[in-house]
């Protein structure tokens, strides 16, 4: 019942912005951790950047200064502002969040994480 629906991602020349955005829905109890990693062709999934719900930020050290995150928990929603994209930006960027869920009958929280459908940012040179 629990979805994570990304939209944003597209098609930007070296040097330009894109904003990711990510919103949960369903039978949500609660969300602790929510970011972004990605993937390109031919390579190992990675951490981008998360926030916790109390606001403290990871980040990898080829996205600081040029990415940030936020979230809006009223909204359920993360955002990945990119700024200055290189080529070596280029990827599919998924969305995850660790989300607790209380199914009718369940005595208590049941946690797991979550994945996004994945959205394609490419960055041409």
């Amino acid at each position: 019942q629990v979805q994570l629906v990304e939209s944003g991602g597209g098609l930007v020349q070296a040097g330009g912005s894109l904003r990711l955005s990510c919103a949960a829905s369903g039978n949500i109890f609660n969300i602790n951790a929510m970011g972004w990693y990605r993937q390109a062709p031919g390579k190992q999934r990675e951490l981008v950047t998360t926030i916790t719900s109390g606001g403290s930020i990871t980040e990898a050290d080829s996205v600081k200064g040029r990415f940030t995150i936020s979230r809006d928990n009223a909204k359920m929603t993360v955002y990945l502002q990119m700024n200055s994209l290189k080529p070596e930006d280029t990827a599919v960027y998924y969305c995850n969040a660790n989300i607790a869920t209380t199914p009718i009958g369940a005595p208590i929280p049941i946690w797991r994480d979550y994945w996004g459908q994945g959205t394609q940012v490419t960055v041409s040179s």
